[in-house]
């Protein structure tokens, strides 16, 4: 076999460097040329000397990064390569984004981590698998969800109407059409991860609205050749602030009497500038605009006696005939 000529041994170098080094694992010169010669089953031959030159000029040169570490002259030189486009943490967060994201299968989701992995040292990508834990929680649809967001990714992007198909899973559990079938029309404006699921959310010239669908469910999408012009700036995250689990309906102002303990579960909804009146009571009154929906209305009956509605009068109908409905179901 051939030797390798000197671009190529530097890039290989550079490589187990950045697989086999990190601030916690530096090496030494015959360590790294142990690594070099195991890698390759020492078909190159690497040497000491030719290595020792490449990472002389590494230290010298700020184009490949390398931290050198000698405790007194005579001692053998200590080499790592430590600062990455990602810390450990970083790629931890990705992880879980990963794993928690509820329309990726499992064996999707293994071979992302370990895409993500390649992106630090092998040490330190084992501690990062070590904290995982991946279930199969995704439905038969979900393989196709990676092909979908790239089609809507470049519909967005070039302002191209889109047809699809849409449906959920009834009690039998199969997949089922709605509208039996019928093709929707959308005028795509944004993907947005809202409860570990994308959601898509465009401009409907059937209903002039704008609506949002819930991307794993969407089915035979085509981006059609016909470009749109977008009416208005679109801020999704203002439109999915006033929905409440992703369920539509009209937006109003509602206000709510909440107990004082459920003040950090209101500002983690709504934020810190969230307006609210503070009582002596024991009690602050939440004012701000939602959408009046099953999801408001799940949402507020998570907290029982704790939260009462006080406006509009139609939400706290609602949630009237909701808790009689339970209390029927369990005095029964």
């Amino acid at each position: 076999m051939d030797k390798l000529n000197t671009r190529e041994r530097v890039l290989v170098l550079k490589n187990i460097l950045e697989k086999h080094t990190d601030e916690e694992n530096e090496r030494t010169l015959s360590e790294i040329t142990d690594l070099l010669n195991k890698e390759f089953d020492s078909f190159y031959g690497f040497s000491k000397k030719s290595i020792k030159v490449d990472l002389d000029c590494f230290e010298e040169s700020d184009v490949v990064d390398l931290i050198v570490n000698q405790e007194t002259n005579g001692l053998p030189k200590y080499y790592s390569h430590q600062n990455r486009l990602f810390e450990i943490q970083e790629l931890r967060l990705l992880s879980d984004a990963v794993v928690s994201a509820r329309f990726i299968t499992k064996s999707e989701k293994e071979s992302l981590i370990g895409k993500i992995k390649k992106l630090t040292s092998e040490h330190l990508a084992a501690k990062l698998e070590n904290q995982l834990h991946i279930e199969e929680i995704a439905h038969s649809q979900s393989n196709k969800v990676k092909y979908v967001i790239y089609d809507l990714h470049n519909a967005i992007n070039d302002h191209h109407v889109i047809h699809f198909q849409y449906g959920r899973y009834g009690v039998d559990k199969e997949f089922a059409l709605s509208r039996e079938g019928k093709i929707y029309k959308l005028h795509p404006y944004a993907l947005v991860w809202n409860r570990d699921y994308y959601y898509l959310i465009g401009w409907s010239p059937e209903h002039e609205e704008i609506r949002h669908f819930r991307v794993d469910r969407m089915v035979k999408l085509q981006v059609i050749g016909e470009v749109f012009q977008q009416k208005e700036e679109f801020d999704s995250s203002k439109y999915t602030k006033t929905l409440f689990h992703m369920f539509t309906g009209t937006e109003k102002w509602i206000k709510v009497k909440f107990a004082n303990h459920l003040i950090n579960v209101i500002i983690d909804r709504f934020g810190k500038n969230v307006p609210i009146d503070a009582s002596d009571d024991g009690y602050f009154t939440l004012k701000t605009k939602a959408v009046i929906s099953d999801g408001l209305v799940g949402w507020l009956l998570n907290w029982g006696g704790n939260a009462e509605v006080i406006e509009p009068p139609e939400l706290r109908q609602e949630i009237q005939e909701q808790v009689n409905k339970m209390y029927n179901i369990y005095n029964s």
